[in-house]
Formats: C-alpha cells, structure tokens, sequence
C-alpha cells in the first residue's frame, strides 16, 4: 500500500531587512520523486520547484509549498511569513546567525492620563522573534506584537520592557519610561446640563427593564462630570414635551448640554422618533417626539457642545409616503450624535450581573467618565460593543457628528463673565431638584418618628420613616406610610423591585418602612405623607394606633409644572401631508436567539410597509420653522 506525502519538517516565518538573502526550506516523506512548487499570496512562483527557496525580498509575503509524488497525492507546507523591515538602524553583524537583533528600541515619552500609550519595538530574526512585554515588571498578558497599545495605568511613571526571543537567544529591550500627565483641556464650558428620559411601563406596548438602572446610573456618572442632571422615567407625550422646554430654557452660550433617551423608538426619513408611554397602538409620529427638533433648539442657544444619546432602535417605516420639506440644521458644528444601533436596525438591552441593562449604555457607563474627546469616547464604546458576541451581526454603533474642536464632557467649568445667568439656571435646576428637609413626628403616646426623603430620579422619590424614640408607654412599634393622593409605585412589579430595592438600601439606614413615589411630574397640588404609627400599650396590652399627615409641598420636578404647558404649544404647524400618509406603527420586543449568557430584548417598532430609502452620513435635518413643536 502506498503512503501519501507527510511533511516531515515545515517552512519558519522569518524577519529581514529588506533584500536580504533568506532562505525557506521544507522536508517531505513519500513513494518515489517527490515534486515541490512554491507559492506566495499572489501566485504560483515560477521556477520554485525545489524544496528549498532562496529569495531577495522587497516587501512582506507570505509563502507555502505543495509536495506531491507521482501518484498525484500532495501535501502543503504551513504558511510562513518572510517580514520586510525597511527601517534606517543599525546595520546586520557579519557574522549574524538569525539570533534576535533589536533595530528600533521602545521610546520614553510622555502622555496625557486616558489617552492610549503606543510602544514600538522591532527586530530582525531567524526565526522571526517573538516579543513580550512588561510594564513595571509585570508581565502584560496578550501583549506579544512588536506594537504595544493600551491604556495607561493610574501611576504617574510606567517602565516597559520587551522580551525579544526566537530558538536562538533571547535579548531585552532598554527600559522606556513613560511619564503619565493630567489632562488639561484647551476648553472649559460655561455650565453643564443633561436631560435624561427612560420609558419602560408603556400603556399599549411591551414594558422594558433597561431604562431603570441605565438612566440611574448614567446620571450619578454625569454628576461626577460636573452636570446638572434632570432624570425623568415613563412620561407621556405632553410630559416629554414640557420636560424638553424646561430642558431648552437651562441652556445658553457656551454651555455643554446632553440629552439622552432610553425606551421604545423608532426612524421615519431620517428623523428618530421617541415613542411616550401613552402612545396608542398602533400609534403615529403625532404620538411621538422628534429628535431633529430638539437639536434644533439646542442649537438654537448657542450651546458650545450638543450630544445626544439615543438607546433605541432605528428600524425605518412607511418610507414610501411624502414629507414635508426640511433644511439642513444651521452649520454651527459640535453637535455629537450617539446611536445605540444603526440605521434600519434594533437596540437590545440584556439582562448582566443580576440587573437589567441596555447593552449600548451599559458600555457608555464603562467609558464616559474619561478625559478624552467625546467622539472617541463614543467610538470606544462601539468597539466594546462590536465585541460582544450577543449582539454580533444585530447592534453596531453609530456616531454622527459636526465636533470642530476636541471638547470632552470632562472639560472644567469656567463662571467669570456668566455670573448672573449661571445664577438663574441654578435656581430653574434647582427647582426640579430639591427634597424635603427631613421631618421629627413627636406622637401623643411619646413615640419620635423621623422621616427623610432621597431621590433615586428628579420624579421618583423616596420617603423613609425610623422611629427614633419609643417612649415610656409604646412597645412593638411598626409604621406604614401612605400618600395623599395615591402616587402610583412604577416598580412594584417581580424583577424590577429587586433592582430598586437594591438602590433603596444604599439609600436607607435600615429604615422601618419606605414608601416610593413615582410620577411626580403628575402632582397639581401638594403632596401628604401620611403617617400611621401601630403600637402595643405596655399597660393595657392593648394594639394602638396614632396617625401624622405631613405636606411636603410640590418635590422635586412637580415644582416644575409640567402638566401646565399649554396645549397649543403642543399642535403641529399644518404640513402638506395627505392624511392617509400617517406612519401607522406597532411595536413590540423580542428574544435573541442561539445564546446563553443572557436574554436582551428590542426596542423596536414594527410595520407592515417597510420601504427602503436612500441613507446619509450626516447629522439628520431639521424643519427650522418648526423648532418649538418637537413631534413632526
């Protein structure tokens, strides 16, 4: 029986200068004449028939050699690269054997804190050499190229070296320092203001998990950025469009403004919708928001910086029906748009570490804190994303943007000259955010309750009530608190209560009861916490009761009321669009599937008429004459 042809010994990839004579050589066993033939990427080489190749290099290939014998059976050689290094360094020795040789050696230099630090080193070798790196003496996993690139670490100076080794010798590079500075930015901002929307509990729609913790965590991050944040949960139409103005009148010249939105949403001829918890089903754009106008309006006060940050989906509808006609946003630049997905596709959230997440915020939280331009923040999280084998092939990262100058959301803030104005956007912010002072009940059996209030968000509030004194008579004391009128708990559901009360117990002190009020925009009048203290008689035995009503006012964003705006505010200037031109839109979620790390869900929208349209790279239009009415 004939043996087929077994390479007994492979080809090495090797690295030279440029023309240096090198020479790729392979073993083979088989029956009878063994013919060899070499190839490179391009072709088959001509005259390579031997089973060693000398060449000359002038540029970096890759090689392969086929053996076959008479009895057309064949085998191939590992593919090796041949690494051209036309580099000016120090020349070859003579007497060179293929033992590492370090041409160019990694440079001191000096770096500003979150920016990525970039190392070289390289060297020629037969075999090609291979390289380890070391930071501080510490050997850096993963980092085996001749090109090092990470960030750097919080130690104000960083050594790195690099093991350079083949089967010949193994040699070190010298030591490069690299000094790690602060970041200065070139730009300050005369304020900073953020607008953050979660909707999750739709009346017609399929309820989300995400925006919760994602707007919650979002903030306390943008809080940390030095922004006045207003965060907001599961408005309606009239409540997104009030909070929007309220928004539009914090901003001025020169300030950072930020608008983010999580929830159900949609794209119709290259607008973005925002779908309110109120909108019908199936519902139309009069239901909805529109993204391009509230840029608009942003723009419109000559803010120095414009993001926006959009967790929802992008599937397009009805493209097949007219519009009005639009103009193009006026060309003022640093206007930054940050998509959780691309066009015509869907945005998942997922459920990580015990609590629900959309998976765009999620690595936004991770990134958003570093001192760096805010287009490269933005297209660091997109690669963390595209790394994400849940969402591979369904959710990438969309940045647009008009950024003429390299402004961070960590750039500091600079008062003089704005005195007065920051003054009065101190007090309109303050306004949506300011809590009762905690109250002491003194009851009439001699028990002391205190109460205190914490805002998880600017219309979610919690109350917390402790008995601090249980007096001469009063065993057994328990509380339960009410309020008047009944505010609605948003969160009492099975998943999303345990994801709150987790925010509740870094909130508390142990408290003896809670109570959450959700859906303060709603408050018209002020809001009572009634007080029930139940308690056993240490005489009588007997189980008492005593009550306290506390009026805390207007909290927080009722202070603000949005339930005022006045209804013409919200009416759409007439456009030319026949009426059986509406967007008549669905929507619902649905699980990934083949994976088992997570279940994340859409935020989608779905319709029957799906027509594809011309798409663009640049930021989105906007009808100017339209800026105050955010729905069309």
């Amino acid at each position: 029986m004939k043996k087929g042809v077994i390479i007994v010994q492979h080809p090495f990839s090797v690295t030279v200068p440029i023309n240096y004579k090198v020479t790729l050589s392979v073993r083979a066993e088989g029956t009878g004449v063994l013919n060899y033939q070499w190839f490179n990427e391009e072709d088959e080489i001509f005259g390579a028939t031997k089973a060693d190749l000398t060449i000359k290099p002038q540029k970096t290939q890759v090689y392969v050699c086929r053996v076959n014998d008479q009895f057309c059976k064949c085998a191939f050689s590992d593919w090796v690269k041949v690494k051209v290094l036309n580099i000016d360094g120090p020349a070859l020795p003579v007497a060179w054997q293929g033992e590492p040789f370090i041409v160019v050696q990694p440079k001191s230099q000096t770096v500003t804190q979150g920016e990525k630090l970039s190392l070289h080193c390289y060297a020629y070798g037969i075999p090609s050499p291979h390289f380890q790196w070391y930071r501080n003496g510490h050997q850096l996993q993963d980092n085996n190229s001749d090109i090092l690139q990470l960030e750097c670490s919080a130690d104000p100076v960083e050594t790195y070296l690099c093991s350079v080794s083949n089967v010949l010798e193994e040699i070190w590079t010298e030591p490069a320092e690299v000094q790690i500075v602060p970041f200065r930015s070139l730009f300050e901002a005369t304020d900073k203001v953020a607008l953050l929307i979660g909707n999750l509990n739709y009346s017609h729609h399929p309820y989300l998990m995400a925006p919760t913790m994602d707007v919650h965590e979002l903030g306390n991050l943008l809080q940390q950025l030095g922004f006045r944040v207003v965060s907001l949960l599961d408005l309606t139409r009239d409540e997104m469009l009030a909070s929007i103005d309220k928004f539009i009148q914090l901003l001025d010249k020169g300030v950072y403004a930020l608008f983010y939105y999580a929830g159900h949403g949609y794209e119709h001829s290259g607008r973005n919708y925002l779908v309110a918890i109120d909108a019908p089903q199936p519902y139309q754009k009069e239901n909805c928001v529109c993204v391009q106008k509230i840029v608009g309006s942003m723009q419109q006060k000559h803010t120095a910086l414009s993001v926006i940050l959009l967790d929802t989906c992008r599937k397009w509808y009805n493209q097949d029906h007219l519009v009005s006609q639009i103009m193009p946003l006026e060309p003022r630049g640093n206007t930054v748009y940050g998509y959780g997905t691309c066009e015509d596709a869907e945005a998942f959230e997922v459920q990580d570490g015990g609590k629900s997440t959309g998976i765009f915020t999620k690595y936004l939280n991770k990134h958003i804190l570093k001192p760096e331009k805010v287009t490269h923040v933005l297209e660091q999280v997109s690669e963390d994303l595209g790394r994400d084998p849940l969402v591979t092939g369904k959710q990438a990262v969309e940045i647009k943007h008009t950024l003429k100058e390299p402004r961070s959301l960590a750039d500091p803030m600079r008062t003089t000259g704005h005195t007065r104005e920051l003054r009065l956007r101190d007090a309109c912010w303050k306004q949506a955010n300011e809590l009762p002072r905690q109250k002491v009940i003194p009851f009439r059996c001699g028990v002391e309750v205190h109460v205190s209030f914490s805002a998880l968000f600017s219309n979610v509030m919690v109350a917390f009530a402790k008995v601090k004194t249980t007096g001469p008579t009063a065993q057994d004391c328990t509380i339960c608190l009410r309020s008047i009128p009944a505010m609605e708990d948003i969160f009492s559901s099975p998943g999303r209560s345990e994801e709150m009360d987790s925010l509740l117990l870094n909130n508390s002190n142990s408290p003896d009861s809670t109570i959450r009020l959700c859906g303060l925009q709603k408050l018209q009048g002020s809001l009572v916490i009634k007080v029930d203290l139940h308690y056993t008689h240490k005489d009588s035995k007997l189980r008492l009761r005593e009550s306290h009503q506390l009026d805390i006012g207007k909290p927080l964003v009722a202070s603000c009321k949005l339930y005022k705006r006045k209804h013409a505010e919200t009416i759409r200037r007439t456009e030319s669009v026949p009426a059986q031109s509406l967007i008549n839109v669905s929507n619902h979620k649905q699980p990934l599937q083949d994976q088992t790390l997570a279940r994340p869900f859409t935020r989608k929208a779905v319709c029957t008429t799906k027509v594809t349209v011309s798409r663009t790279n640049q930021p989105e239009e906007n009808d100017e004459n339209e800026l105050q009415d955010f729905t069309c």
